[in-house]
């Protein structure tokens, strides 16, 4: 059965919304992430829990996801990703509400974060990637960049939204609304917007079906084996893991840092904003270079940035314009980070097994991002 390339222009008349669905779903997989920070002193004056144990959920979760990914993968290339993502969805606001049901146990707060983890897999990046990537040759660096920006919108908004919550109303109701609030809006949007191929399976004849079957057996791409001795792919890993330790540590820590160096929640909240606002530039300009111009350069240099964010933070918020700067390189490294991993993962695994390549690949990274808070 033989398939006709489509223009850029075709692409994204007939994908559009998906990428919009995409990235308000893959928005809600950053919110618990983004609220880490915010969470931190109120669930320590209420418990007395100290900084290694408010962290440590995080990374008890980053790592679950982690070990799971692989496993995931496997089943987005075999029913595609609206199956997946619809029922996550729902999971995911379930499993943020139930925070605002702590006691104080740290049996229940380490509890509640391995079962969030276990959920919070059916959301994550890959399941959105794989969908717009496979939707996407000419502009899939762009297309995966807007994906990817999701995760800076919740990382602006997170922040000041769940501030204003925790003062107006308590840590355990900031917790409910935050989950109810965006993710019924995820559900909403993802149920009428997110479609993918698969999506129809089920009621297609039994011909049609071979013939769906055969189109996704010829799509072009590295097998398991092959991706295992790719060079390229083992590199995209390495330096992926290295700046997402890096950068994943920082940003979790970066509002107690802001607020412990004697700015106010609320300015420290607004300072946040501008770490988002530069993340989504990140993406969009990354992935419209990614398109253009050589890979390999554009994501060297891009994430060899990220570096020059710490110094300005290393005695503390002394200097609001040195402030702003960090945040903005530190937003716009962070920005660029996922959207680069994914670009190279589908430019040199190719999409037949998309979801197992970056499903693994992921699964590695993550280990990073659980390791950074620490």
């Amino acid at each position: 059965m033989a398939t006709v390339a489509k223009t850029a222009r075709e692409e994204w008349s007939q994908g559009w919304t998906v990428i919009f669905a995409a990235s308000v779903g893959f928005s809600l997989f950053s919110v618990m992430l983004s609220a880490a920070g915010i969470f931190m002193q109120p669930l320590g004056d209420e418990f007395g829990w100290n900084k290694t144990i408010l962290s440590m959920g995080l990374s008890i979760a980053t790592l679950i996801t982690a070990i799971l990914s692989p496993f995931f993968g496997i089943l987005i290339d075999r029913y595609g990703s609206r199956r997946l993502a619809l029922p996550g969805i729902v999971l995911t606001t379930l499993g943020m509400a139930s925070f605002g049901l702590m006691n104080g146990s740290v049996a229940m707060w380490v509890g509640l974060w391995v079962v969030f983890g276990m959920i919070l897999v059916t959301i994550k990046s890959t399941i959105w990637a794989a969908a717009v990537a496979h939707r996407f040759t000419h502009s899939r660096g762009l297309a995966l960049g807007l994906v990817i920006a999701g995760t800076a919108v919740a990382q602006g908004t997170v922040p000041m939204l769940g501030n204003w919550l925790i003062e107006n109303y308590g840590w355990r109701q900031a917790y409910i609304w935050l989950a109810l609030g965006w993710g019924s809006a995820t559900f909403v949007i993802c149920y009428f917007l997110f479609k993918d191929g698969y999506a129809k399976a089920g009621t297609l004849t039994a011909e049609q079906e071979r013939d769906a079957e055969a189109v996704r057996r010829a799509v072009p791409g590295l097998s398991v084996k092959e991706a295992v001795r790719s060079p390229a792919l083992w590199m995209i890993l390495v330096s992926s893991f290295i700046v997402m330790a890096v950068t994943q540590g920082f940003s979790v820590h970066l509002f107690p840092i802001l607020t412990e160096s004697g700015l106010s929640r609320a300015l420290a909240a607004k300072l946040m904003l501008v770490s988002a606002v530069a993340a989504v530039i990140g993406k969009l300009v990354t992935g419209w270079l990614l398109d253009r111009y050589r890979p390999n350069w554009v994501g060297g240099l891009t994430l060899a940035a990220c570096a020059l964010a710490f110094a300005p933070l290393m005695e503390g918020a002394r200097s609001m314009p040195l402030v702003i700067f960090a945040l903005v390189v530190n937003g716009y490294a962070i920005g660029t980070k996922t959207n680069i991993t994914l670009f190279f993962a589908a430019e040199y695994g190719g999409m037949k097994n998309f979801g197992k390549i970056y499903g693994t690949i992921s699964a590695i990274i993550t280990f990073a991002t659980a390791l950074g808070p620490l």
